[in-house]
């Protein structure tokens, strides 16, 4: 018989912080996707891989490299890439360098996709969680964020590519 998990009670302090996190952690996604499935027919899952791509050199990643950034399994991933090729906002090919692996490769009915809904996407984004709070609290939250993200699962997260700065224009 498999060994029970230390039973734990959580002090009224931290249970109390709990239920704030777990009202955000239902909250924050449903409005999200309330409104780029109003303004875009998006789900923020959607939205978040078509971005990701948008990104990506030549905007193409390996499925399972998207996936990764996702947090996702390769499953629900090519259910996401299936209703997106479907609107014809990415496609699907082998990739040259390794046949083992498929590439997600966004056409440009995807990056119309993405220039049109982003803008939106990030004033609601903005409202919602950076127009609640000071600089050094959206600081703080990117901070926590990544320390409970890392204790989950030390996988790297996606982060957005560094912008091109007079400084870094020549890097490769």
């Amino acid at each position: 018989m498999p060994a029970r998990p230390e039973s734990v009670e959580l002090s009224p302090e931290h249970l109390e912080i709990w239920a704030s996190v777990a009202t955000l952690l239902e909250r924050l996604p449903a409005a999200l996707d309330a409104q780029l499935q109003r303004d875009s027919g998006l789900t923020h899952f959607e939205h978040g891989l078509l971005y990701a791509l948008d990104r990506a050199p030549d905007r193409r990643l390996r499925m399972s490299t998207l996936a990764g950034y996702a947090s996702s399994t390769l499953s629900r991933l090519s259910r996401a890439a299936s209703r997106l090729e479907a609107k014809r906002l990415l496609r699907r090919e082998p990739d040259p360098s390794d046949g083992r692996f498929t590439l997600a490769v966004l056409t440009p009915e995807g990056h119309a996709m993405v220039e049109e809904a982003t803008p939106r996407h990030h004033a609601l984004v903005d409202r919602l969680v950076f127009g609640a709070l000071t600089e050094a609290q959206a600081h703080q939250l990117g901070v926590v964020s990544r320390r409970i993200g890392e204790a989950i699962d030390a996988a790297p997260a996606w982060r957005p590519p560094e912008a091109t700065t007079p400084e870094n224009a020549s890097r490769p």
